[in-house]
């Protein structure tokens, strides 16, 4: 690879190590798989396809700044500041969605949103800001005051049967709560640091997931109305969580349960 891959447990899950009340936050086994994979990522092979698709599709890093208008030096800080306002899109988009663009100024048919292969790219991409530190600008113009608007209102609302919304399950009053063996973690600043480490490999879906079908897990588990990948308010949404963790240091990819 051209840059190093760095493996991190984020926050959330060490601390899920310990105990919460009575009950293990963790299983013993899921402790020992965590170990285990910690040395021996799998998400390292799908990483390493992801930069051999960009490399086919985008012309690498290269093609990846020219598509950008950036010099290749400074590409892993531009990626630093997704999602953002794309004129040629003439709307904010994520990271995702730019590749999208980027495969199809180059000829090819861009691969869809939830593709096993634009998750792989798409971790690759990220990668290559490893080390760089979340740069987005919500004060940029005025599609990114918009887009961080509506995300927070999308995080705050309240949704489906059970009235919940995603600040239900990740309020300051709630964080610590065990759900589902782990401790719910708190999205409200950069202590959990939750874009910084997406896209992750998912232990328990044997497969690398986007922040964004993260959020898509969340609300099916909380039986509410999915938002599809890519869409305005998606978007939105992730725009909101990165600025609560803007400053902190990309390292992709993450491993999570």
């Amino acid at each position: 690879m051209k840059r190093g891959i760095k493996i991190v447990l984020s926050v959330a899950l060490l601390s899920s190590l310990s105990f919460a009340g009575e009950q293990f936050a963790m299983s013993a086994a899921d402790r020992a798989m965590y170990a285990e994979m910690s040395e021996n990522n799998p998400a390292d092979l799908m990483v390493a396809n992801g930069e051999e698709l960009l490399d086919k599709y985008v012309g690498g890093d290269a093609g990846l700044a020219k598509f950008f208008k950036v010099s290749e030096d400074d590409l892993p800080t531009y990626i630093a500041g997704f999602p953002r306002y794309l004129p040629e899109f003439k709307q904010v988009v994520a990271l995702d969605q730019a590749l999208q663009g980027a495969m199809s100024a180059n000829g090819h048919k861009p691969f869809t949103l939830k593709s096993s292969n634009m998750f792989d790219m798409d971790a690759y991409a990220k990668s290559i800001a490893n080390d760089e530190k979340i740069n987005i600008d919500v004060n940029a113009n005025p599609q990114m005051k918009q887009a961080y608007a509506l995300g927070e209102k999308v995080y705050m609302t309240a949704r489906g049967g059970r009235g919940l919304s995603c600040n239900s399950c990740h309020s300051k009053e709630i964080v610590g709560t065990v759900l589902r063996t782990q401790k719910l973690p708190d999205l409200s600043s950069n202590g959990v640091a939750v874009a910084a480490t997406w896209p992750a490999y998912r232990m328990t879906k044997s497969s690398m997931k986007t922040l964004q079908n993260r959020f898509q897990g969340c609300m099916k588990n909380a039986l509410l109305k999915v938002i599809p990948l890519g869409s305005p308010e998606m978007v939105a949404l992730e725009v909101y969580l990165t600025q609560k963790a803007k400053g902190t240091e990309i390292s992709i990819p993450g491993l999570k349960r």
